[in-house]
């Protein structure tokens, strides 16, 4: 499916080695993509923005890179196994 990261090439990247900068645009823009669904109550932006910088901390979400697309993307650590 086009827009999807292909788990064979996809490189982990520790959110450490991104830039406050870096890592708080690629947060935004994923908690601000269209489809992404929070459940029955509409968070603010800076709550969203807050749970998946703890899940990221937590090591439940990590951070891909797709060298094919040259693209970063957040993904459960589940579908990352």
């Amino acid at each position: 499916m086009p827009g999807e990261t292909d788990q064979k090439s996809a490189v982990q990247i520790p959110m450490e080695r991104l830039s406050p900068d870096a890592l708080e645009g690629l947060i935004e823009e994923f908690v601000t993509r269209d489809g992404t669904d929070y459940g029955e109550r509409e968070s603010t932006l800076e709550e969203k923005k807050s749970a998946v910088r703890r899940q990221l901390e937590r090591g439940e979400v990590l951070i891909v890179f797709d060298p094919d697309s040259e693209s970063c993307n957040l993904i459960s650590r589940e579908a990352g196994e």
